[in-house]
Order: C-alpha cells, then structure tokens, then sequence
C-alpha cells in the first residue's frame, strides 16, 4: 500500500493549496473542526479499538484509555482556541517619547508555518499517531497535516485518517487540511519537498536523527522535531533508601514493565546507593506482548550491547513470555560507567533497566554529569525535603539535563496540559526548546510575525484593537 509518486504529488499539491485559506480561517473555525475531528473517533469508538488490538497487540483496556486521552487532547486544543490562550498577541502602542527615539504602532502575533508532515509513532497508536498530538497542535496552529502512517498499525491508520478527513471536511477546512501517505520511500520525498514546511517525530535516535538529517540538509531546511530517545534516569537517596527500600525497588519495577517497557518514559536506568540490596528487592513480572517483532528484536540487541559493556552484569532475570521476551535488570558500578558512560547511554526499549550503584554524593553528581539529554529525570527522596538535601540538589541538577523533573513518583504516564514539558535536550529531541505533549506543542508549528503601522483591515483578527 505504499505510495505512488503520483498519489503523493496529489497530496503535497492539495496541501500547498490549502495553506492560504487554513492560515485564514479563524480559530473559532478550527476549533470548530477539531471537536468535529474528536466527535468523529469517539462515534467509531468501538471499531477503531478493535481494530487498534488486532494490530499492535496492546490490551482492549490501553487502548480505551489512549483514545479517551486523544479525543480529550483534540478537544484541549479547540478549547484553547475559542478562549484565546493559544491565539498570543502582543500590542506596543505608538510611542513618540520612546527611550530609542519615537516608537511606531507594532503588533506581534503568530503565523502558521505551512504544511507539516507528521511521523506516526508504533507505540501509541491514537495519542502519537494519525491524530495524534503533533496533528491536532498542527491543525490547531493553521497548519496542513500529511501524516506518514506507521506500518505497525495500518488499517488503524487508514480508518482513522478517513474518519478525520471527513470531519474536517465536514466541518468547513479546505480540502488538502489532511492527508495520510505510506512507505519510507514517500515519506522521505515528502520530507524533502519544498512544499513542506515543518516536521515532526516520534520513534528510535537512529531514524529519527537520519530524517533530521534530511531536513536540515535540504536547500531550505526545515524545522524538525523529534522525539528520539531517553533512558529517564530515577535516583534513590540514601534518606530515601533508609525510609521506604523495599516500596522504591517495587514502584520501579512496575513502571519499568509497564506496558512491557514500551514507552519514551520508561525509566531505564536507577542510580542507587546500594545495588546489590536493591536488586535482590526486584521481582520481575512475565512482560506483556511487544508490539511487533522488530520491536522485539530491537530490544534483543540493546539489551545484548547492555550485556557487553565493561562491569555489566545480569542481576535478575524475569519468567519469558510466549514470544520468548524476558524482562531483565542489568548492574554496574558507578566507577564503570565513569569510565564508560555508553552504558547509560543506551535506551533499551522494553522491559530491562540498568542499576547503578554509588557510593558517594559526589560519585552521584559525577554519574549526572555523563548523562545525556532526557525527556524525565525522577528523585526518589524522602517524604520531608528538609531531611534529604541531597534530594533537592539532584532535582537542580536534573533540571539541566531532563525536560520534566519528577519527584517521589514515576515518569510513565504524561499528562496532557498547558504546563507539561515533554522534550529534552539532544538526544531526547532535536528540539529542546519545544515540547511534543500539552497544549504548548501548538508553538512547533507557528512563527512569529510584527505588524508595525498595519491598519486594522489587514491585521490578524486577534491583533485589531
């Protein structure tokens, strides 16, 4: 079902056509057709979940819930429109007595960039995929969509498309709003069109830093956003060690194999003050189902190169599954991966965590600085800040490092809202100033344009007095 050059010719032409009248709609016209967008999945509720579970393998139960969340992120935005808080205006009035000389009127609002091409993620087959989050913050912002649908899931992918096309449609949006393609093949010619003005990702470092390449190698590059990797490193205080052990070893394994370690979250490397007693605290559940063999083989082979890294060693090891998958908890010392930092470099995606075991403050703070980029870093501390100062240094050093700074919980799970980051620096994302989850994501997709002495008539309508 891959597609034709011709099939994709029609598509970029559709949705270069389309820009000029989208980025004219107002936001009450778009809010208006993503609710369409939402009430259209939600209606064929029932089909889509079935067939999400025939493809990717993930429970009825997951899939209820991830679709409940898509709707309501959709529905996030459009409400952000009608209220304005995602239409920003900034207003200078004329100024003669300006410090700089005389101030002109100047307006300051945003644009929407031009069609955006979307990579749909496996492992969350709505709220990362066709009308995912980088979708719906696209279309919010005024945007054209072309979504490459993700071979994992493709029947999803096609009915969902159909669904959203209709309602957008439906709804007002010129045709050209929104397009799915499929295959590597168009995605990369799509990707290097000059009619594409933006992308965004969700998957593996290598594929996503071999698009970033495209997008930055082309004549006019292009703002790419992706979402890579990240080990999501949790670190255990002594205070909080000595106050609940047992508790902190068991809320890590559970988000560790939550989902069979299938997330960007999962929390794959603990830093511990004692290693060897907090892995004797770890019981590994049998995983559930990966969501497709290549998956399945991609973390046989992280997980081997995890093996292979001086000082590692395999501490526990879980019941398999049917498929053969084992979930797996790897140690080392802090000395070993000061030596040879790729060890808490490499994400494992699945259920397998690395233990690191220091013996010191400063042997911690050392660990935090070989780490790279990550979407989450997490402190285990103690129930009082003001017994565990060590837990609100971590914190400040996290926060250099970590898009979202977790304290006494577990990074799995993001909520969708006006104040969640979910980016990091490199290689958490190619962009670490954006996020790809809340309603902030509108901002990828938007550029920033002045109006000075503009009359009203030719103003942005958020813009006129």
């Amino acid at each position: 079902m891959d597609t034709t050059a011709a099939d994709l010719e029609a598509v970029l032409a559709a949705a270069h056509a389309a820009r000029r009248p989208l980025a004219r709609t107002s936001p009450t016209d778009r809010a208006r057709a993503l609710d369409a967008a939402a009430d259209a999945l939600e209606a064929a509720r029932a089909e889509l979940v079935e067939l999400a579970a025939s493809e990717t393998h993930l429970p009825t139960a997951r899939l209820e819930g991830e679709l409940t969340r898509t709707v309501f992120q959709v529905r996030l935005f459009a409400a952000g429109l009608r209220d304005g808080s995602l239409v920003p205006a900034r207003v200078d009035p004329a100024d003669p007595g300006w410090g700089t000389g005389p101030r002109p009127d100047l307006r300051r609002t945003v644009v929407p960039i031009g069609p955006v091409l979307v990579f749909a993620a496996s492992n969350f087959p709505f709220a990362f995929s066709v009308l995912g989050g980088d979708s719906a913050s696209a279309l919010a912002a005024g945007c054209p969509v072309v979504v490459k649908a993700h071979p994992g899931h493709p029947e999803l992918s096609r009915l969902t498309a159909r669904l959203v096309t209709g309602a957008l449609t439906g709804a007002g949006l010129p045709a050209g709003t929104f397009a799915l393609v499929e295959g590597v093949e168009a995605s990369l010619a799509a990707l290097r069109d000059p009619r594409v003005r933006a992308a965004g990702f969700t998957g593996s470092l290598r594929g996503g830093r071999a698009l970033f390449d495209v997008a930055a190698g082309r004549p006019d590059p292009i703002p790419f956003h992706g979402e890579l990797g990240s080990v999501n490193p949790v670190v255990v205080t002594p205070a909080a060690w000595a106050e609940r052990g047992t508790a902190i070893a068991d809320g890590w394994v559970g988000s560790l194999t939550l989902g069979a370690g299938q997330f960007c979250t999962n929390p794959g490397v603990v830093l511990v003050p004692d290693a060897a007693a907090f892995t004797a605290a770890v019981d590994l559940p049998v995983p559930g189902p990966m969501l497709n063999p290549a998956i399945a083989q991609g973390f046989q082979e992280s997980t081997r190169e995890l093996r292979e890294q001086p000082g590692v060693r395999v501490a526990v090891t879980g019941p398999a599954s049917d498929e053969g998958v084992a979930a797996q908890v790897l140690a080392v010392s802090a000395a070993d991966v000061l030596a040879n930092p790729r060890t808490v470099h490499v994400e494992a995606f699945g259920p397998a965590g690395v233990v690191v075991g220091y013996s010191s403050p400063q042997e911690l703070r050392d660990l935090l600085e070989v780490l790279p980029g990550q979407l989450t870093g997490s402190v285990q501390a103690a129930a009082d800040p003001a017994d565990d100062d060590l837990a609100v240094e971590v914190a400040q050093l996290l926060a250099e490092k970590v898009g979202r700074v977790v304290w006494n919980d577990w990074p799995t799970g993001v909520t969708v809202s006006g104040a969640q980051q979910h980016g990091g620096p490199w290689p958490a994302t190619t962009t670490p100033t954006t996020t790809s989850v809340g309603t902030a994501a509108i901002e990828r997709w938007q550029r920033p344009v002045a109006f000075q002495a503009v009359p009203a008539a030719a103003l942005p309508e958020q813009l006129r007095s």
